[in-house]
């Protein structure tokens, strides 16, 4: 019975197989194989985790709080149209059962005049540095003030519509006028400067160049800076090596890179390995 029972397992389990592996004909005829790789399931996201708020759906794992709703306020016949306000009104603080509390109060209001009709002056009231002593002269005092006004019939002139002579000059009617000297040009004719033979000066001749009467220097002339000659090829500079790059006297580390993605239906590559 144990032996029939066993093959009984494996020829189902062989039929399943070869069901999945199953060939069938396509339309030019040749077996078509089905790849298992090809029939995939739905990804992590596909599933959804039940919700655990409100009561619809909820999550049967998880324990499920009690939930309230605010509904509207009900208006029918039950109820009166008046209703009452709620505890809305403040409580004041000195009354209790026994009435108020007795605490004094005070009220701040502003300064009463005062009755008295007399006012006593202060010290600073009075000034005695004003009173002069007694028995001692009294220095002259005078005021100063604004400029009477004249009268339209006193035409009296002012003191700046005089004018005084002039102390300069011979015209003086009463001083004594001095010397007075007047400063003219230098005459031309009959003096010092007077050139009868019209010899010319020193400064009429040209002078003499050196070169003239004398040794003869040698004499140099600056050019531009002349290029040169050399290789005009381009040379790299220091910062066209890479030294950090040079691995034959170094260490390399490993190095990895990322190529694209291969097709999951590609076989490996198995190769035997003979001892």
């Amino acid at each position: 019975m144990e032996k029939s029972k066993k093959k009984e397992r494996s020829q189902s389990r062989a039929e399943s197989i070869r069901s999945v592996y199953a060939t069938s004909l396509a339309s030019n005829g040749k077996p078509k194989v089905k790849i298992a790789a090809r029939e995939r399931g739905p990804g992590p996201g596909r599933y959804g985790l039940p919700s655990t708020c409100g009561y619809v759906e909820h999550d049967f794992t998880k324990h499920m709080k009690p939930s309230y709703s605010l509904g509207a306020r009900l208006e029918n016949s039950m109820f009166a149209s008046e209703c009452s306000p709620g505890p809305k009104y403040a409580i004041v603080t000195n009354y209790t059962r026994f009435g108020t509390d007795g605490t004094p109060q005070y009220s701040m209001l502003a300064r009463q005049k005062d009755p008295n009709v007399f006012i006593t002056p202060s010290p600073y009231a009075y000034s005695p540095e004003k009173c002069h002593p007694q028995g001692e002269k009294h220095a002259p005092v005078y005021t100063m003030r604004a400029r009477t006004r004249y009268r339209k019939r006193d035409q009296e002139p002012a003191p700046n519509s005089y004018n005084l002579p002039n102390l300069i000059g011979p015209r003086i009617p009463n001083k004594e006028a001095s010397a007075n000297f007047s400063m003219t040009g230098r005459p031309k004719v009959g003096s010092y400067l007077d050139d009868l033979h019209q010899t010319p000066g020193p400064g009429s001749h040209d002078a003499v160049h050196p070169d003239t009467t004398s040794t003869k220097k040698p004499l140099y002339s600056m050019l531009a800076r002349n290029q040169l000659p050399g290789d005009r090829t381009l040379k790299p500079g220091p910062g066209a090596h890479y030294p950090e790059k040079v691995t034959v006297n170094k260490k390399k580390y490993p190095s990895s890179s990322m190529g694209i993605r291969h097709s999951e239906f590609v076989c490996p590559l198995v190769v035997e390995v003979h001892d």
